[in-house]
């Protein structure tokens, strides 16, 4: 007799600043089976994380107050949180904050405008490669 097991449904916390974006990417991706939190405050980023407890931070760089760089070292510096994979998504487009991305801990990094269906595919191939289900 076949036991089925239930594989837990992977977490993404959205971080932008844009409501209109997070609105986009939480739909698609919940409608992709993602389990999908959405933060227009990045200062709140620590203690969503830690409620959430995503298995990827979906991340705008370009935010009034405090910067995505500033908020994914805030997430690489706290030993629960330093393992979850951080993809930058970003109208920025210059060589020079794609390397500073990756600097601050960024493990992905996202052009926008971006397709969601692209960003279905990275997203799918870093839980993937990171979650143990």
């Amino acid at each position: 007799m076949s036991q089925k097991v239930k594989l837990r449904t992977a977490k993404v916390l959205v971080v932008d600043d844009e409501s209109e974006i997070t609105d986009i990417v939480q739909t698609f991706l919940t409608e992709s089976g993602y389990s999908v939190d959405v933060l227009n405050n990045p200062r709140d980023v620590i203690a969503k994380s830690k409620e959430f407890k995503p298995d990827v931070i979906l991340l705008d760089i370009m935010m009034p107050g405090v910067d995505g760089y500033t908020v994914c070292q805030w997430v690489k510096a706290e030993p629960e949180l330093s393992h979850v994979p951080v993809i930058f998504l970003t109208g920025k487009d210059r060589n020079d904050d794609q390397g500073r991305s990756f600097k601050s801990g960024g493990d992905m990094y996202i052009k926008k405008p971006f397709s969601c269906e692209r960003l279905l595919e990275i997203v799918n191939i870093v839980v993937m490669s990171t979650t143990k289900y």
